[in-house]
């Protein structure tokens, strides 16, 4: 196995775009400065509960862009993950899950968590966080959420040192 050695770069951007939606959010205005550049951030969806998850990556998985990318793509479940504080994917010997908590840990039922580890699920490449994962997210993003958040990942990645 394959040491992932940009782990920590890739949660620390990440989680500075999760922020930035935040802020957004707060503020009621979607439109953000960024780096110099004027940017509308589409809503991000959040989710209730592990119906409303796996309703979402039913979604995702069946959406036409991502089928034409990854047309390979196996079904993806998703499953509660009981006294556990973060989402995660894994691939067993009979299928591919990403385990989400039951309600307990607000940003793991949110729209970038999520398709972080349809990600994980659409790369299946070592290291775990490596630049095909990171490639792979931001095209995801892309054609799921729109162009803007695939830009600003990529920015926040690069500024991150994140290959």
């Amino acid at each position: 196995m394959t040491r992932d050695a940009q782990r920590a770069k890739v949660y620390a951007a990440e989680h500075f775009v999760r922020t930035m939606f935040d802020r957004a959010a707060e503020r009621g205005d979607p439109a953000v400065e960024f780096f110099g550049t004027h940017l509308t951030l589409p809503p991000e969806a959040r989710f209730a509960s592990v119906e409303a998850v796996r309703a979402y990556v039913e979604d995702v998985m069946s959406h036409p862009a991502v089928r034409a990318r990854w047309p390979a793509a196996q079904p993806l479940r998703v499953r509660p993950r009981r006294g556990a504080t973060a989402a995660h994917y894994e691939r067993t010997g009979d299928g591919a899950t990403v385990a989400v908590p039951e309600g307990r840990t607000v940003w793991a039922l949110r729209e970038l968590v999520v398709l972080h580890e349809i990600a994980h699920h659409l790369s299946e490449s070592e290291p775990a966080h490596g630049p095909e994962f990171v490639a792979t997210f931001c095209e995801l993003a892309a054609s799921v959420m729109g162009p803007e958040v695939a830009h600003v990942l990529r920015v926040v990645y690069a500024k991150e040192g994140v290959r």
